[in-house]
């Protein structure tokens, strides 16, 4: 993979939009309402696992077998979020969110710097991420933007700034998010919707 390859551009802005959506938040702002059980500063602690496993899972060859590719990521994801229940999720997006540690916009921009030095470096590896599952890296970059763009627009409504993903940004994370729910069997209703004929319900989601 050289730093042409989409994936690697496309990962590359989305990781230095959070860094500069993180970059705008105030000393008394980490404490404030983010998402759900979440606060902003949980918030910012998940959204930044997507730095920090790409940074992890470079260190772990996949092992031999079958690799998963960005849908296919998710759906065992989501197997994965339900055996281990809904409080083991949010505890772990409380403990990223502490590991940022007394300078958060500081960790986070430590990441994204080494994040992107790995990636650049790092070819199209086969890695091994969550559950022991193998994927091209070039595919797990596909998820990553996917989790950056969506939790990017999550702190910019929380905090009520004016933040516009780049046109290659919310592509990358739109044709994602109708990859996963074709996929998972809903794709028709997803295309419906986008289509203007029908409603997609409250509890709509991909993921």
């Amino acid at each position: 993979m050289t730093g042409l390859d989409p994936s690697v551009t496309v990962f590359g802005s989305a990781a230095r939009s959070f860094e500069q959506l993180v970059r705008r938040l105030g000393a008394t702002d980490w404490d404030g309402p983010g998402l759900g059980d979440w606060n902003l500063r949980s918030l910012v602690g998940h959204t930044s696992r997507s730095l920090v496993t790409v940074i992890e899972y470079l260190k772990q060859p996949a092992p031999t077998g079958e690799l998963v590719d960005a849908p296919g990521y998710y759906l065992a994801v989501r197997e994965f979020g339900v055996a281990a229940g809904a409080e083991a999720i949010i505890e772990r997006g409380r403990q990223a969110g502490r590991d940022l540690g007394d300078d958060p916009a500081a960790a986070v921009s430590a990441l994204v710097a080494t994040a992107l030095s790995d990636v650049e470096q790092a070819g199209d590896p086969a890695i091994a991420v969550i559950g022991g599952m193998g994927i091209r890296l070039s595919e797990y970059l596909q998820t990553r933007i996917f989790e950056l763009v969506v939790h990017g627009l999550d702190i910019a409504r929380a905090t009520g700034f004016d933040h516009q993903p780049s046109e290659q940004m919310l592509e990358a994370a739109n044709v994602l998010a109708a990859r996963i729910a074709t996929r998972s069997g809903r794709g028709a209703p997803l295309l419906l919707g986008l289509t203007g004929r029908a409603e997609l319900g409250d509890d709509f989601s991909v993921v």
